[in-house]
């Protein structure tokens, strides 16, 4: 019979064999039902994230079966040497598309389960303890407040914020606000939407901020932060209800809506109005990315091998214009 003390090294030894194998594949733990199982990357060079980029088999010309859950921690410091506007793009793309299909997976997790919520009520059933706490945290995430069992006006406004963005317009406004992942706020706060925070000395004072102004652009522990508070931020804002009353009523008539629609809700995103909302639907189209609504996201990252590839011109570079802007405009409505 062994003593209990050998058995317990043994134990121990089992679990730093498991948290390091953990810190060196970057994974997460087991995802919940719906989501993938994430891998988180970063390298200050872009030549290595082409590099892992291709072990997965990622490129956009193979977009169709399905996307690895790579979550890129930050832009690496290198982006400006890549060579050609078009191959800018296409790193940029291929860099946040994951990221954005994980917010919309987030998203989609909790609209399933407010419906499956709302469906157990309507039949007469009881909540468990851990469905009354779940829907606590989304109602209070999603910013409502309401009786949402007994009012049916409240649940219909809270699964209008509980809903997905068009990865088209999520990658066009990030290109758009973040000079194509090279502005300062880019590139030293993870901020790629030109988020504000009004809490002095917590982000980074815009160049030619007003005398008297005290707005910071806010910073984000990584670019997948930044995707989640911009989703939010649309999902939630007074700013943005039209978006969201037109991506109700399109999609009440069984149909998906499109970047290109929604972002006729985005006027007050910008001091500019509609010239803003004018400019990235012009990015949208001539990027071809509403081709990306149907793209999804693999269970996992799986390593296929082979030898890197180059960045090319593919799906999504049509059109060489490059927006060099290293600050964003002054006055931005981001609530």
């Amino acid at each position: 019979m062994l003593s209990r003390r050998p058995m317990k090294s043994i134990l121990n030894i089992a679990v730093v064999i498991c948290i390091t194998l953990q810190l060196i594949t970057g994974c997460d733990n087991t995802p919940a039902p719906g989501s993938s199982r994430v891998k988180s990357i970063q390298s200050p060079h872009y030549r290595s994230l082409l590099q892992i980029y291709n072990e997965y088999n990622y490129h956009w010309s193979n977009l169709e079966l399905g996307t690895p859950p790579l979550r890129l921690q930050r832009f690496p410091n290198d982006i400006h040497l890549i060579r050609t506007t078009s191959e800018k793009k296409n790193f940029f793309f291929q860099s946040l598309l994951p990221l954005a299909l994980l917010g919309n997976q987030e998203i989609h997790r909790d609209r399933d389960q407010l419906l499956q919520i709302f469906d157990q009520v309507d039949n007469g059933n009881g909540l468990s303890l851990h469905q009354h706490e779940a829907l606590i945290d989304i109602q209070r995430y999603y910013k409502h407040d309401g009786d949402i069992i007994n009012d049916p006006a409240s649940r219909e406004k809270l699964l209008r914020r509980v809903d997905t963005i068009p990865p088209s317009l999520i990658l066009a406004q990030a290109a758009n606000e973040s000079a194509w992942g090279m502005s300062r706020f880019a590139q030293h706060a993870n901020n790629i939407f030109g988020e504000w925070t009004f809490t002095p000395g917590t982000g980074l004072v815009p160049k030619g901020r007003p005398e008297g102004e005290t707005y910071e652009v806010k910073r984000f522990n990584s670019l997948y932060d930044s995707v989640r508070s911009y989703l939010r931020n649309l999902n939630t804002h007074n700013a943005y209800r039209s978006l969201r009353l037109t991506r109700e009523r399109i999609k009440k008539n069984g149909l998906e809506p499109t970047g290109y629609t929604l972002a006729g809700g985005l006027k007050f995103y910008s001091t500019r109005r509609q010239a803003y909302v004018d400019e990235i639907r012009a990015m949208i189209v001539s990027n071809r990315l509403d081709q990306l609504n149907g793209v999804t996201l693999l269970p996992q990252a799986v390593i296929s091998g082979g030898e890197p590839e180059r960045i090319k011109s593919g799906l999504l570079s049509t059109r060489e214009r490059l927006y060099r802007q290293s600050e964003l405009p002054d006055g931005r409505n981001q609530g």
